[in-house]
C-alpha cells in the first residue's frame, strides 16, 4: 500500500533525489507531455539529472516542449509517473511496475502501482499539480516550463471549456501566460489546426456514427481501414474522442478506436446525466466523471454491444 504525501512532501522526495526517471503514458496527451516536460525542466534547473519518456512516439505538434538539452545517460535512481493512473497505461513501460517512487496524478480512478502517492482527484490537470509541486521545491519558472504547463491545463479542460474548469486553473494559466508562454500558439495549435488527412478521418468516422437509447448515445468507430484510407498518423488523433457528445442531446459519447491487434481504445464523454468514470470501471477502466477509458476485444459489433451494456447498468435513466 503505498502513502498518500501532501504537495510539500512530494517536493522533497524529488529535492531529496537524483537521476530521475519520468514516465508517461502510452497515446501521450498534452497533459502527462506537458507535466512530464514540466517537471524535468525544473529538475534540471536545480542541478538535477532526469529525463522523460514514453512507451509511444511523441506527436509532431508537441515537439514545442520538448527537453532539448541532452542529458547524460544514467541509471535512475528516483522514478516519477505524471499523469499515470495505472500501470496499463505505461504500454511497454509496464516493466517499471513495482518501481515507481512517486506518482503524481488527478484521476479518481487511480490504481496503486508507487511507494509515494500525490493525488487530487479535483483537480482538473495534473499539470496544475506539477505547477504547485515546482513552486514548492523553489523552482524559477521559465517560459519553457510555463508552456509545458499551459499546454497540460489547456487540453484537459478542452481550453477552458469543459465542466472540469476551476478558477485555479485560469488563475495559473494566466501566471503561466505572464511568465511567457506562447498560449496563442499552444492553443491555436492543439485546438484549431487540422491536417486533411485528421478532416478526412473525422468525415469517415462521422459516417460510421450510430445512436442509441432514443439519441442520448452515440457512438462513433475509428476502423485501421479508416486510417489507412485517410492517411492519418498518430498526431491526427487527439480531439476526436469529443465529437459524439458534442452532438444536441446527447448524454454519453463513446469512441472506438481500433489497434492494431484488431482491439478497441475506448473513449468516454459525458455531460451532467452520466458519469463516465461508472461506466468504464465496470469494463476494467476508469478516469474521471465526464472523461474515461477502457480498452475492449474485437469484433466492434460485440466491443459496441459491451459498452451499451455498461452504460445502461451505470445510467440507469438513459433507457
Amino acid at each position: 500500500m503505498s502513502k498518500t504525501v501532501t504537495v510539500q512532501e512530494a517536493a522533497q522526495l524529488l529535492l531529496d533525489a537524483d537521476d530521475i526517471l519520468i514516465l508517461t503514458h502510452q497515446y501521450p496527451d498534452g497533459d502527462t507531455l506537458g507535466s512530464g516536460y514540466g517537471l524535468c525542466l525544473g529538475l534540471r534547473s536545480l542541478g538535477k539529472r532526469a529525463r522523460v519518456i514514453c512507451s509511444d512516439p511523441i506527436p509532431e505538434k508537441y515537439e514545442y516542449m520538448a527537453v532539448q538539452a541532452p542529458c547524460e545517460e544514467f541509471e535512475p535512481r528516483f522514478i516519477c509517473a505524471v499523469d499515470v493512473a495505472d500501470t496499463k497505461l505505461l504500454g511497454s513501460l509496464a516493466a517499471f511496475e513495482g518501481r515507481v517512487d512517486l506518482a503524481i496524478d488527478h484521476h479518481g480512478s487511480h490504481k496503486d502501482f508507487q511507494d509515494h502517492l500525490f493525488l487530487d482527484a479535483q483537480s482538473p490537470a495534473t499539470a496544475l499539480l506539477i505547477y504547485d509541486v515546482l513552486l514548492a521545491m523553489g523552482v524559477s519558472v521559465d517560459s519553457h516550463m510555463a508552456e509545458c504547463l499551459y499546454t497540460g491545463i489547456a487540453t484537459d479542460t478542452g481550453c477552458f471549456k469543459y465542466g472540469n474548469t476551476t478558477p485555479k486553473a485560469h488563475r495559473v494559466a494566466a501566471q503561466l501566460m505572464e511568465l511567457g508562454a506562447r498560449y496563442e500558439m499552444i492553443n491555436r495549435s492543439m485546438f484549431d489546426i487540422k491536417s486533411r488527412a485528421r478532416v478526412e478521418l473525422e468525415r469517415l468516422a462521422l459516417e460510421s456514427m450510430e445512436f442509441y437509447y432514443g439519441g442520448r448515445c452515440a457512438v462513433m468507430v475509428i476502423s485501421n481501414d479508416m486510417l489507412e484510407q485517410s492517411g492519418a498518423q498518430e498526431n491526427d488523433m487527439e480531439g476526436l474522442a469529443p465529437i459524439p457528445r458534442q452532438i444536441e442531446g446527447v448524454w454519453v459519447g463513446i469512441t472506438l478506436r481500433q489497434k492494431p491487434d484488431g482491439g478497441f481504445k475506448v473513449s468516454v464523454r459525458t455531460g451532467n446525466h452520466a458519469d463516465a468514470s461508472a461506466i468504464c470501471t465496470l469494463l476494467g477502466g476508469g478516469g474521471h466523471r465526464q472523461a474515461a477509458g477502457c480498452a475492449m476485444k474485437g469484433p466492434a459489433q460485440a466491443a459496441i454491444q459491451r459498452m451499451l451494456e455498461a452504460v445502461a447498468q451505470a445510467t440507469p435513466d438513459i433507457r
